[in-house]
């Protein structure tokens, strides 16, 4: 009767870091983390877009005590990274006129017609039409780029562009102000080369925003989920362990490109082998 007992309690010993391996992420756990994020930026613990060490602490330490869950750092760094995709995915999204985010819901809206347009070319985009995005604000906050007219106050950012011609200009001094009238025309001419600097900086942001977005797409495209999984489906052999383990792994980018890059045949001797990995304690 003793030994049983201790052989149960060994068994529980054993299992216990096994189940905390592989990161189970739902949208609860997510939006948790996303909020500690959000509030170590308003505490200001993130400079250079990164996370201070002691930001990260906090994070970490806090998402463990409020879930649970004690996953490891790369874990929860991995969902950072993980986040900042879905942000970009969904801010190319919105960027299309026929797509709305319903803040209160979260859900992403569009015609049936807009969806199956955007899907052909983003499959991806599958996940943000049926879970939408409800912590968008959150990404938003996170990693939204600080430009020259941004401001920041509190849990919210607003951006103001101007271009050339919103740009308030004083009124040219009076002829009869004769004894003035020359430095106010250098201070004009002062003004219009500032204003012709601004516009050209504009210019050149726009231009840098719409390359990045087509090298963000390009990229995107490239080893997609979507591609993963109809591999996997095709590949013979596999077990129900082996193919939802296979799932997890292809959240990775470097693990898909390794599995779309490997010739058919040893695709699956790899996935074995990464699931026996995972496996170990």
């Amino acid at each position: 009767m003793t030994a049983r007992t201790i052989r149960s309690r060994k068994s529980d010993v054993v299992q216990q870091p096994e189940n905390q391996l592989r990161a189970k992420w739902t949208a609860p756990l997510t939006k948790t983390l996303a909020d500690l994020m959000v509030d170590q930026i308003q505490k200001g613990n993130r400079s250079n877009k990164s996370f201070s060490k002691n930001g990260w602490k906090f994070i970490c330490d806090n998402f463990r005590i409020q879930t649970g869950y004690w996953w490891d750092n790369d874990q929860l760094k991995s969902r950072y990274v993980a986040l900042r995709k879905q942000y970009i995915n969904v801010s190319l999204l919105l960027d299309h006129p026929d797509f709305k985010w319903d803040e209160a819901t979260g859900a992403i809206t569009a015609t049936e017609e807009a969806w199956d347009r955007y899907i052909k070319d983003h499959p991806d985009a599958e996940t943000l039409k049926s879970m939408g995005c409800p912590i968008f604000n959150q990404l938003r906050m996170i990693f939204a780029e600080a430009g020259p007219y941004q401001k920041q106050n509190g849990s919210t950012k607003e951006m103001k562009m101007f271009s050339r011609d919103q740009i308030v200009k004083v009124e040219q001094p009076s002829p009869s102000e004769s004894e003035n009238y020359a430095d106010a025309a250098s201070r004009k001419r002062g003004r219009k080369g500032v204003e012709d600097a601004i516009a050209r900086g504009i210019l050149e942001m726009a231009t840098a925003t719409r390359l990045r977005a087509e090298a963000i797409k390009n990229f995107n495209g490239k080893f997609s989920i979507t591609d993963c999984i109809r591999a996997l489906d095709e590949l013979q052999g596999v077990d129900d362990q082996v193919y939802h383990a296979a799932l997890d792994l292809f959240n990775n980018r470097n693990a898909r490109e390794t599995f779309l890059t490997l010739r058919v045949e040893k695709r699956l001797i790899w996935l074995q082998r990464k699931c026996f990995n995972c496996a170990l304690p």
